[in-house]
């Protein structure tokens, strides 16, 4: 399973071409895509209009979707971010550690453009490269 991160679905749904939307585009019929109610929730949070709102909540229901926020995650995610402070890596956003930390912890892959995500590789985070 591949999940797919806000950064990408949000300029996937607003026309932006780069090498993350374009593998997206093209993978949509060959992988299985997902996203978690934490990414779920940052998609519809940038949206102005309710009509847009309702189709792309519409679009993204067609997805795997995981809940991500479990007790055992949120330690396990507070223990990962510790790891990385100690090797001098801050992620910025908790939102990040959590949706890296269930990607880790359930062994899917990551489609994504935040910088935030590099440092979980050494975790044992999958990223899709294109």
């Amino acid at each position: 399973m591949v999940i797919v991160d806000s950064t990408v679905w949000i300029d996937y749904f607003n026309g932006v071409d780069h090498a993350e939307t374009d593998w997206l585009e093209s993978h949509l019929e060959l992988d299985r895509m997902g996203l978690t109610t934490i990414i779920l929730s940052e998609i519809l949070q940038g949206i102005h209009d309710e009509k847009t709102a309702t189709r792309v909540e519409a679009e993204l229901m067609h997805f795997a979707i995981f809940e991500a926020a479990s007790r055992p995650l949120a330690v396990q995610a507070a223990r990962n971010y510790r790891a990385l402070r100690r090797r001098g890596k801050t992620v910025r956003k908790t939102t990040d550690v959590l949706i890296a930390t269930f990607c880790i912890a359930e062994q899917h892959s990551l489609l994504h453009r935040d910088r935030d995500f590099d440092a979980f590789e050494a975790l044992g985070l999958s990223v899709i490269r294109p």
